[in-house]
């Protein structure tokens, strides 16, 4: 048996910056990573291997990225978590003991028990998984009408680079709204004005009832509605689950979501410090609501595993990992959306009260350069105190950065009063005018009413 101070179980983002983190603060320890894929997806890629990219070889996540810093990788499985001995049993019969346990075990696609025909021949979901992925683009290459259940980022994104590629793409979303849990309708709206320019068909306020199928293979999809689509095949975007099943048979606690109980510094509940998880299997908190959430995001993850890294032997009270801001940005052709904090309608059900700005501008200044594009930001912001919850963005290809300072905002819990004076570095063929920047201006718009 072999005797490890660091054991990472799971090689995708979580897991590989937990190993990393880990090492760097912690070089005289022995890490290592064990993971059962050979090659590992950049998660946020996935979409583009059915289009941009072509190829799941192009979405790789180096191994040089924990090799070069010192942490070892073993492609194995773990089948059993022995809590009490400290020990991981796997697949080869290999059984190894550990000082620190980090799982980073990931979550896997979500197939409802209530849709009929999903075991149909041709019936997919999205894995972080190259093999299943691999195997599924060639099963794709031959057909051509293709209908994506969920509009939420992935399918979004995979609707559209199929699209790309010249599929026939029907996107459906129960919804009113695409990317309803992100944005506001009017983002929602927005996007799907975008999709439908390029090509994609997007179906909003219907659901999926029922797949048929003919020889077992997917033949169509009949909607809430009663309407029948032909489909060649079918791609079900439907969301996660933690994958926390051995973690449960070894009598970790998991919520009532299915993920691993932690505290604030990633260690596992009832708290010991042999054990942390980190990423998709590890318990969300909204930051805002401070209540259970199920946002799965790698950056995210990363966030958390090196909160749990930096943590592992020794505690500080300035790295706490202090609540998931939802902070997603995705394109759309040559338009993009960013969101981060709550929504106003989420706010509103959350019983916050509270006054929403928005103003649109332009991307640089003069606004009639070759590359300018429209910017629009919205706040939400606390009405008693004017602390920002939310925000969502929309404008060209870099309103990601932008999407991520607004994040930083909200975490360092500044009110929209401090925008007014917020100093900043302006560009013209960078970013909006100094007069006119679309952040600030959205933030005078708040202010103004706030004084009403």
């Amino acid at each position: 048996m072999r005797i490890i101070d660091v054991l990472v179980i799971g090689g995708g983002a979580s897991g590989l910056q937990a190993a990393i983190t880990t090492k760097t603060t912690y070089p005289e320890k022995e890490v290592v990573l064990v993971r059962k894929e050979e090659q590992v997806l950049i998660p946020c890629g996935i979409p583009y291997i059915f289009g941009t990219l072509s190829d799941s070889s192009k979405d790789i996540l180096p191994d040089k990225l924990l090799t070069s810093v010192g942490v070892e990788i073993v492609v194995d499985e773990m089948t059993e978590i022995k809590v009490k001995e400290r020990q991981c049993v796997f697949a080869s019969g290999e059984t190894m003991q550990y000082s620190k346990l980090i799982l980073a075990l990931g979550s896997i696609p979500t197939k409802p028990a209530w849709l009929k025909g999903g075991d149909l021949e041709r019936v997919f979901t999205i894995p972080k998984n190259k093999v299943y992925l691999d195997k599924m683009l060639d099963e794709l290459k031959d057909l051509k009408e293709i209908i994506v259940i969920g509009a939420g980022f992935i399918g979004v994104e995979v609707s559209d680079e199929l699209n790309k590629k010249g599929y026939h793409v029907t996107l459906l979303e129960i919804e009113k709204a695409i990317l309803n849990r992100a944005f506001d309708d009017e983002f929602g709206v927005l996007a799907q004005e975008h999709l439908e320019e390029r090509g994609v068909k997007v179906i909003t306020g219907k659901g999926a009832s029922e797949i048929k199928g003919k020889d077992g293979k997917v033949s169509e999809v009949i909607l809430t509605s009663g309407e029948h689509i032909k489909a060649d095949a079918v791609i079900l975007s439907m969301g996660y689950a933690p994958n926390t099943a051995i973690a449960k048979a070894a009598g970790i606690e998991l919520n009532e979501f299915d993920f691993i109980k932690t505290c604030e510094y990633m260690r596992v509940l009832p708290c010991t410090s042999d054990i942390v998880a980190v990423g998709d299997c590890a318990e969300k908190r909204d930051f805002v609501t401070r209540k259970l959430d199920r946002t799965m995001l790698a950056s995210t993850a990363c966030a958390e595993a090196r909160t749990a890294g930096m943590n592992l032997y020794s505690l500080s009270p300035c790295k706490p990992f202090t609540g998931t801001i939802a902070i997603y940005s995705t394109a759309i052709g040559n338009h993009a959306f960013g969101t981060a904090g709550i929504t106003e309608a989420r706010a509103v059900a959350e019983n916050f009260s509270v006054i929403c700005g928005s103003f649109t501008g332009m991307d640089t200044h003069p606004g009639n350069l070759e590359h300018s594009h429209k910017q629009m930001v919205k706040l939400i912001v606390a009405s008693d105190c004017g602390m920002i919850l939310g925000a969502e963005v929309y404008g060209g290809t870099t309103i990601g950065e932008l999407t991520n300072a607004i994040g930083f905002l909200i975490q360092n819990r500044v009110t929209v009063k401090q925008l007014l004076t917020m100093q900043i570095g302006t560009q013209p063929l960078l970013t909006g005018s100094p007069a006119g920047y679309p952040l600030i201006k959205a933030a005078e718009v708040v202010v103004k009413k706030m004084r009403c």
